[in-house]
C-alpha cells in the first residue's frame, strides 16, 4: 500500500511491551498521533531518535498529540528499552512487519527497516510523513513544526 499526505490512517491493531492489544482507532477523535517507525531497539540511531521523542515528550503532550513507536522489536526487548531509557510512550510490536507493510514503509537499501513519522490530525488524516534513515532528529523538530502551526 502507498499511504500519502491526506488520506485516512488505515485499521491497525498491535500488541505493546505488556502484551496487550493496541487499537490505533481508540485514539482517532481524541489526540493528535504523531506515529514513528524505526529500525531496532538499542542501536545507535535508533536509540538517538527514541530519546529526543522522549525528550520532547512534555511538548509534545502540550500540543495534544499522542507519540506511540513502532518497530519489529518483540515486548521483552520494548519493555527493557522503556525501562532503560525511561520512555513516556507506547511502543508497539510489528514482529512480522504488516503494519509496515500496511502503511508502505520501505526498507532503506534493501535490507535495514525504515525510518518513517506519520503526523495525523484527530480526525485520523495523514497531514505529514517524514522519512530518513539516518537524520532521527529531524523526524522530531518537522513534526514539532507541523504540530505548532
Amino acid at each position: 500500500m502507498n499511504i500519502k499526505v491526506g488520506d485516512k490512517l488505515p485499521k491497525f491493531t498491535l500488541k505493546d511491551a505488556q502484551g496487550q492489544k493496541v487499537d490505533i482507532t481508540s485514539y482517532i477523535g481524541k489526540k493528535n498521533l504523531v506515529i514513528f517507525f524505526y529500525p531496532k531497539n538499542f542501536s545507535p540511531v535508533c536509540t538517538i531518535e527514541v530519546c529526543s521523542f522522549r525528550d520532547n515528550y512534555d511538548e509534545f503532550r502540550n500540543l495534544d498529540a499522542e507519540v506511540i513507536g513502532i518497530s519489529a522489536d518483540n515486548g521483552s526487548s520494548h519493555a527493557k528499552f522503556i525501562k532503560d531509557y525511561n520512555l513516556p510512550f507506547v511502543l508497539l510490536c510489528d514482529e512480522n512487519k504488516a503494519v509496515r507493510k500496511l502503511l508502505g514503509v520501505k526498507a532503506t537499501m534493501g535490507i535495514l527497516d525504515g525510518r518513517v513519522t506519520y503526523v495525523i490530525d484527530k480526525e485520523g488524516i495523514i497531514k505529514k510523513i517524514i522519512s530518513s534513515q539516518l537524520d532521527a532528529k529531524k523526524h522530531i523538530s518537522q513534526t514539532l513544526a507541523l504540530l505548532k502551526n
